[in-house]
């Protein structure tokens, strides 16, 4: 899913591992007769789609997940840092968002479609304050909260807000944009007991109330009856390759998400989500929330970055929705532990037997990879990736070690599933195939099959918000279907499993004509230890100006925790580049000449990153 600033991957830390050898596992002393029944039965199932939920609106959803689940837990959050986690239950969420619209209604007369900004971090009033809109009159715009005063004042002067709706960390920000924001009329703090005082009211006060009118008969907003293909939700997108659209989305389009991934992968009241990525993105807000509330799962809320690892062995999740720097950073920590222990070895022989075993109907992950699960909570089952490319040896071992590894492809514009794996057809290293209610296609394939991905979908976008030109810039209509052009290369393989190779926007175009996209040397580039992140892109040369053909550069963050543990600490900036470019050259007898790095550059600071930690090339590109 693309377009989920700054991120710094947290020094993730793991114990030495133990692990058991092979003759220590009872389960390895098997039956081979069973084995290959078991075997020949699973070869007699048919690849065919779970039967799919059929919902209109989250209205629908909410209603019915609620009543199904009332007395299960719903939310688990920190709210004491030292403390234990609190467990909200689905009960007590209806209550609550019913209350809050109550009182938006009553309380506060915003009645008519209210516009309302949610500036916070991941936390249950954000779930209160979403949900309330979705099944009320208003909409909602989730805000990123790293956003920069000016362009948070933007986004709320664009989108002609009526309400913002903050946490106590945004309090200083929300101060400094109020005197140029007189338009709204209400500000709305979380966790706030604070009666109505001018324009400030506390959020809790307002539920408060509203339970309170509630009590009394006033059912106004459990009588609205929200339309599926009505204005419902504006998301600013992150803007990697322009500035910011406001998509528009409709309740229909985040049902149908559900709808989509239902047909795809089973998921159980018994399922509890890992919440690590910002909910004012798409990807987060719908799968890591509006999904697990359909299905009656629980959603555990992750403290912050750093919080990662012991909070998964706090929480116990079954699911983690991941962007892949999150999960390569993972991988390499792991292993890097199983190396300094001196198990690497035997964990390479484990996944080999282990894989053999599966592929006659036994799987014994979970107990041969056991103390490895242990570190991640214990009960991990499933891990999804998307918002960009990952290198399918990392998917290849989350498998290995017994995690069903999905990757899902999609955009803001399309809220956001397009593509996803099928968990009864997995293929690793593909973006997935078009989900049941979706078509995708390739538009204008070269020899390779290549071109752009175009998306025909029920969960696309009604369009970008004031916006008509760039609506019908990238929405076609094809024999009276909508079809969105995503701007991104891919292909669709002889299965229907979608490729991503690059984006039309990063292309760089040689003077014979062919296309490089520089996804496909980064994603080679990551895969060298001594690199941390990269950016490939062309730029002119500078010593021959009447050279028109751009030069193939590569902007690296050395993996300085590596370099240091192979090249000694004491190594000096020369060295570091050298000890780069030797890597480059061994990268570039991978890639056809005309798509050979010809320069490097060493970048001591940070990139510059979305909220789903995707660099920012234009903002890269103007430094």
């Amino acid at each position: 899913m693309r377009g989920l600033r700054d991120f710094k991957v947290p020094n993730f830390k793991f114990p030495k591992f133990k692990m058991k050898e092979l003759s220590e596992i009872d389960e390895v002393k098997l039956d081979y007769e069973k084995i290959q029944k078991a075997h020949e039965e699973e070869n007699k199932k048919e690849l065919k789609n779970y039967t799919p939920t059929t919902y209109e609106t989250m209205q629908e959803v909410f209603y019915q997940a609620t009543k199904k689940y009332a007395d299960k837990e719903f939310v688990l959050e920190k709210f004491d840092p030292k403390g234990k986690f609190s467990e909200i239950k689905y009960s007590q969420f209806k209550e609550d968002v019913i209350a809050f619209g109550t009182a938006l209604m009553r309380k506060l007369n915003l009645n008519e479609n209210p516009r309302i900004v949610i500036l916070s971090e991941t936390t249950y009033d954000w779930y209160v304050s979403y949900m309330t809109l979705l099944c009320g009159n208003g909409i909602a715009i989730p805000t990123d909260k790293e956003l920069p005063d000016n362009e948070l004042e933007n986004v709320i002067k664009r989108s002609r807000a009526d309400v913002v709706i903050y946490s106590e960390r945004k309090e200083d920000s929300v101060k400094k944009v109020l005197p140029n924001i007189p338009n709204v009329k209400y500000f709305i703090k979380m966790y706030s007991e604070d009666g109505i005082d001018g324009k400030n009211v506390g959020m809790n006060y307002l539920i408060q109330e509203g339970k309170a009118l509630v009590n009394n008969g006033d059912d106004a907003y459990s009588r609205i009856r929200v339309i599926p293909d009505e204005f419902k939700v504006l998301l600013f997108t992150s803007g990697t390759t322009s500035s910011a659209k406001g998509v528009m989305l409709s309740s229909r389009n985040l049902a149908e998400n559900i709808n989509a991934v239902s047909a795809y992968v089973k998921l159980y009241p018994e399922d509890r989500f890992f919440s690590v990525l910002p909910l004012h993105h798409t990807y987060e807000s719908t799968i890591g929330f509006l999904l697990p509330l359909a299905c009656g799962s629980s959603i555990a809320v992750c403290q912050g970055l750093k919080h990662i690892v012991p909070n998964l062995q706090e929480t116990k999740p079954t699911c983690m929705l991941a962007v892949p720097l999150l999960i390569e950073n993972l991988y390499r920590k792991i292993n890097a532990n199983i190396k300094k222990s001196k198990k690497d070895t035997l964990v390479n022989s484990m996944i080999h037997v282990t894989n053999a075993l599966k592929t006659v109907g036994v799987d014994i992950k979970r107990k041969v990879f056991a103390e490895i699960h242990e570190n991640l909570g214990g009960k991990l089952r499933i891990i999804v990736s998307a918002a960009a490319p990952i290198d399918a040896k990392i998917g290849k071992w989350v498998e290995d070690i017994g995690i069903m590894f999905l990757q899902g492809y999609g955009l803001t514009e399309t809220a956001p599933i397009a593509a996803l794996t099928p968990e009864f057809q997995p293929k690793v290293g593909s973006a997935g195939k078009a989900v049941f209610t979706a078509e995708l296609k390739i538009s204008s394939p070269n020899e390779n099959g290549e071109g752009e991905v175009l998306i025909k979908s029920p969960t696309l976008m009604l369009g970008y918000y004031e916006d008509d030109e760039s609506t019908n810039d990238v929405i076609e209509v094809i024999d009276g279907e909508r079809w969105f052009h995503s701007g991104d290369i891919g292909y669709l393989d002889k299965d229907g499993f979608l490729y991503i190779t690059g984006r039309s926007k990063n292309v760089i175009v040689t003077q014979n004509g062919k296309n490089i996209y520089p996804e496909e040397i980064e994603l080679l580039l990551s895969q060298v230890p001594e690199i941390k992140e990269c950016m490939v892109y062309g730029k002119e040369d500078e010593a021959d100006p009447t050279n028109k053909e751009l030069i193939i550069s590569a902007r690296v963050i050395p993996n300085m925790e590596e370099i240091e543990a192979k090249y000694g600490k004491e190594i000096s900036k020369d060295e570091i580049k050298n000890i780069i470019w030797n890597k480059i050259k061994e990268v570039n007898k991978k890639l056809t000449s005309y798509k050979a790095i010809k320069s490097l550059e060493i970048k001591e600071d940070e990139f510059v990153k979305t909220t789903t930690m995707k660099i920012k090339r234009y903002e890269e590109l103007k430094k």
